[in-house]
């Protein structure tokens, strides 16, 4: 009995595998196998209520509204919700048109599985990048035959593919050294700030503590008795305009004498030639002019010519020109000073008294003189020009520490302004700011410098024409091919970079850059486009994006790009 029982379990199991591993109708996948086990009928996928025989399924003729009869031609291809409605139609007004499959199913054996679109099937095409195997050609129309190419294709795309996993790694830890050189400048920036903050902090302790001081030297400045410049006396003027004539005649006699040598060292040059010319000149040359001129310079010589200055006369000026502060002939000092008057007298009172008692009097007399002026008894002195040297430095001390205050509150904002910005996720950019990439494209080379600016510069020369500055970071939905060596967008969204504001364009607006970014092995640009009048777009690697979602979580979607 125990016997029977194990052998109906194997038969059943038996069953239960034939009926798993029984083939599927052609251009089914997978995943709608399970609508297909019926042996006998057929129950359209999203019509229940429409049943068909099993000889309906691919029988080239569309029986359910949904085309799923249909998985292995095109005879359901046309369907569509957007399709109109005719008076022939044999569906209901209540079913569902819509086509339930994902296309034509081929299993690219040695490659990967791919569907093709219903409408390709039979078309006389061989659609190896989508089936590789040539089975979406199997009634081979006009005698074509699509070979299986899927083993070749396969290997090709896995070298490809494996090339891309490399890439991704390599990319992916780029992307942790950018993170982590992001977090170290970010570090920098916050202790910047801690130190600025104590700067501040004592900068602001020295400017109160030169406030104090510049008011007190503002005090005893009110408090200084100034005595009026007089106009000087006639002896004094006398004794000036002596001063000033003297040292203009010193002044000439040097002139002079210089003069004098050079023109003495000029006839001694001369003399010489003419002594040279004498003694070789031929007698026997029958010129008349030669011979006047040695007669003249025999003439000359037999004069008594006298010698033009000696070492006694030479030292004589020697002494004449020194200036009297030297020689110590005049003490002019001496005579600029006047004789003091009564009023002279008068401000010098304080050195009468005793010493004992000297700077006790000259402070209430200050004290006395501020209270006055602060009471308007007497006016304070405004005479231009008499604001004391301690009074200037401590006035410019004072604004030289409050202009440095000034400054490192500025360095203060500007640092906190920087933290709040959005450098995107874990502040990568912050590592990449201000480094900048370029290609060339058509007739111009395309710069990108991130977080900055976007410029092109034609190849013939002139200079680069903003194509924006930096504004913000966003994210944009694509759907674009992935090219096989990975360099593309994909689909999906991405993480975008906004370029506006750039230089006017004529006749149209100012130019404005969207980069798009991607992960990548490294930085670099991939295309440049102008997708309106002065408004462009870029498609940008870098491993800045890998690993991240456009919305700003981490994410492992460096797989899905490349």
């Amino acid at each position: 009995m125990r016997r029977i029982n194990c052998n109906l379990l194997l038969i059943t199991a038996a069953q239960a595998v034939l009926a798993a591993e029984s083939p599927r109708p052609r251009g089914v996948g997978p995943e709608h196998a399970k609508f297909y086990k019926t042996p006998d009928l057929f129950t359209c996928i999203s019509n229940p209520s429409i049943t068909l025989s099993a000889a309906q399924v691919n029988d080239d003729y569309c029986d359910c509204p949904d085309g799923s009869d249909e998985p292995g031609t095109s005879a359901c291809s046309y369907l569509s919700d957007l399709s109109p409605s005719y008076s022939s139609d044999l569906f209901s007004d209540n079913a569902s048109r819509s086509i339930a499959l994902p296309g034509f199913y081929c299993k690219n054996k040695g490659h990967q599985p791919s569907y093709v679109p219903f409408l390709s099937v039979n078309d006389g095409v061989c659609d190896y990048d989508l089936c590789c195997d040539g089975s979406d050609e199997w009634a081979q129309v006009g005698g074509l035959k699509c070979e299986d190419k899927c083993k070749e294709i396969g290997k090709a795309w896995r070298k490809q593919d494996e090339q891309r996993k490399k890439s991704l790694g390599v990319a992916g830890k780029k992307r942790k050294e950018l993170a982590a050189e992001a977090g170290r400048l970010r570090k920098q920036v916050e202790d910047r700030i801690q130190t600025l903050e104590t700067e501040i902090q004592g900068s602001a302790l020295k400017a109160k503590s030169l406030e104090t001081a510049l008011a007190e030297a503002e005090r005893q400045e009110r408090g200084k008795v100034v005595r009026s410049a007089g106009k000087g006396s006639k002896f004094g003027t006398l004794i000036q305009m002596a001063k000033d004539r003297i040292e203009e005649l010193r002044e000439s006699l040097v002139e002079v004498r210089s003069q004098r040598d050079t023109a003495s060292a000029r006839l001694i040059e001369l003399e010489g030639l003419l002594s040279t010319f004498k003694a070789e000149y031929n007698p026997n040359f029958n010129d008349e002019g030669v011979k006047r001129a040695v007669r003249s310079w025999e003439d000359y010589v037999a004069r008594d010519n006298p010698a033009i200055g000696d070492a006694a006369h030479d030292r004589d000026l020697d002494e004449i020109s020194k200036p009297d502060s030297e020689t110590g002939v005049i003490t002019w000092s001496d005579w600029e000073e006047g004789e003091e008057s009564d009023v002279d007298v008068l401000y010098k009172i304080e050195e009468y008294l005793p010493v004992a008692v000297r700077g006790w009097v000259d402070q209430k007399l200050r004290d006395l003189r501020v209270l006055m002026i602060e009471n308007g008894i007497i006016a304070a002195s405004t005479e231009p020009g008499s604001e004391s040297k301690t009074l200037t430095d401590a006035r410019d001390a004072l604004k030289a520490a409050q202009d440095g205050e000034n400054g490192l509150r500025n360095e203060l904002t500007g640092h906190k302004d920087d933290l709040d910005k959005d450098y995107g996720v874990n502040d990568v950019f912050r590592a990449l700011k201000g480094q900048c990439i370029s290609k060339e494209s058509g007739e111009y080379n395309y710069e990108l410098c991130w977080l900055d600016r976007t410029t092109q510069k034609s190849k013939k020369g002139g200079s680069h024409t903003g194509m924006g500055s930096f504004v913000r970071i966003d994210s944009v939905t694509v759907d674009d091919d992935l090219p096989p060596d990975g360099k593309g967008l994909g689909s999906g969204v991405r993480v975008a970079l906004r370029y506006e504001n750039g230089q006017h364009c004529w006749n149209g607006p100012n130019r404005s850059t969207l980069v798009v970014l991607a992960c990548a092995e490294q930085d670099e640009i991939w295309k440049i486009a102008e997708e309106e009048k002065c408004v462009y777009r870029m498609e940008v690697g870098t491993p800045a994006v890998c690993e991240v979602s456009a919305n700003g979580k981490g994410k492992e979607g460096a797989k899905d790009e490349l």
